[in-house]
């Protein structure tokens, strides 16, 4: 497979973005000017001495920076970087990422996820004010993805899992048990909302969004297939926004190898095929939150 010097541009940018260091101090660290990183991360070919250095202080791969096999990402910043950079020329994305897809989400939705990321963080976490910065970065660029995808308007297959949504809607949006009961009642209300925006949409079926509920057990580890003009990308990831978030630990995934792509493609072809949609969906979802409600 050629190698493509936009895609390092990109993974470049993710990367530093995830680090926390500025243009000035990459650029400063590995001795070459803000403007010449500017342009490496923007597909201008870099020299390999010069790549090597960058690797070793972003701490990633040669092979993970130039995109030759898997992409191994062990930033969340860096992960939904990443997923903004592949979404820009998207056409077509399946997603299974737990009981909230975050493109289909509604704008209440990003008001309360920014509480429930910093709320996510021990108090006494070791360099709490870097996680708290890195939030506020996911954020950033979350709000990147949802304008770009709004503009573009791509085709998206969502699958959910009943029983993941059954205890979304019985534990609310939260981030921390350390809730007071008045706290949790408004959060588990905050998840009904978010349930009725998916129910409508199931019922309405808006063109180019599909949504499909599975009644029985779907993977705990999310993952995407982007289709491209060119090509097929696939992300596999822990990281996960909503009800009980995770954007701390563990490493992401992403890769164009046909094989997996293949595999993944055909386990979506098999829920999609024991999925409820439409008004059979929207009826199922509805008796989810009736059952939630007081």
């Amino acid at each position: 497979m050629a190698i493509r010097f936009d895609d390092i541009g990109n993974r470049l940018r993710a990367f530093r973005l995830g680090s926390g260091l500025s243009a000035d101090e990459v650029a400063k660290r590995i001795g070459i000017s803000r403007t010449a990183l500017y342009r490496f991360e923007k597909g201008e070919l870099a020299k390999i001495d010069t790549l090597e250095k960058l690797a070793d202080l972003l701490e990633v791969s040669i092979p993970t920076l130039l995109g030759v096999g898997v992409e191994y990402v062990a930033s969340a910043v860096s992960y939904f970087e990443r997923i903004r950079q592949i979404e820009e020329t998207a056409e077509h994305i399946v997603v299974l990422a737990g009981p909230i897809s975050y493109l289909l989400a509604s704008d209440a939705f990003d008001d309360i996820l920014a509480a429930i990321l910093r709320e996510n963080i021990p108090a006494d976490l070791p360099d709490r004010d870097a996680a708290l910065q890195q939030a506020a970065d996911i954020m950033a660029v979350l709000a990147a993805r949802k304008a770009t995808f709004r503009n573009r308007s791509p085709g998206v297959v969502n699958l959910l899992s009943a029983i993941e949504m059954d205890g979304f809607l019985r534990n609310g949006l939260v981030g921390t048990l350390e809730l007071s009961e008045a706290e949790r009642a408004e959060r588990r209300n905050l998840a009904m909302a978010e349930a009725r925006n998916l129910s409508d949409m199931m019922a309405d079926q808006p063109i180019g969004v599909q949504i499909g509920i599975v009644p029985d057990t779907l993977p705990h580890t999310g993952f995407q297939i982007f289709r491209q003009p060119d090509r097929k990308m696939l992300t596999v990831s822990p990281f996960r926004l909503g009800a009980q978030p995770n954007v701390r630990v563990g490493v992401a995934m992403i890769t164009s190898a046909p094989e997996a792509l293949a595999l993944h493609e055909k386990t979506v072809a098999d829920m999609w095929r024991r999925a409820l949609k439409g008004t059979a969906a929207a009826d199922f979802m509805r008796g989810l939150i009736a059952k939630h409600t007081d």
